[in-house]
């Protein structure tokens, strides 16, 4: 216990990634809510022609972790189109507004 204790002080930590998630989940929407308290997002999976998507996975995030997300995505994409071009963003997309995720409540 007292190596992984020092491991933390020192800015280590060790990430261990389980062997059902090592291959990803798809998402081609994301729909957010939020409260005074945590960020919601529900990471969707929209197939062209079907009648239903699914929700692939729910993350809950403090507002803190959320503006931190927000700041590491907008880093890596700057890099990505560095690297690789401009990403389009023109696309229209059809988001169902008949989603009703959850209700923020304090």
């Amino acid at each position: 216990m007292a190596d992984q204790t020092q491991d933390f002080n020192q800015g280590q930590i060790q990430i261990e990634l389980p062997e059902d998630e090592a291959t990803g989940t798809y998402s081609n929407l994301v729909m957010i809510s939020h409260s005074p308290s945590e960020f919601i997002l529900d990471f969707i999976s929209v197939m062209p022609g079907a009648p239903k998507a699914k929700v692939v996975k729910r993350m809950v995030l403090s507002p803190d972790h959320a503006k931190r997300l927000v700041s590491a995505l907008s880093e890596n994409i700057e890099r990505y189109e560095n690297e690789n071009g401009s990403i389009s963003d023109s696309d229209e997309i059809d988001v169902p507004f008949n989603y009703r995720g959850p209700t923020p409540e304090a």
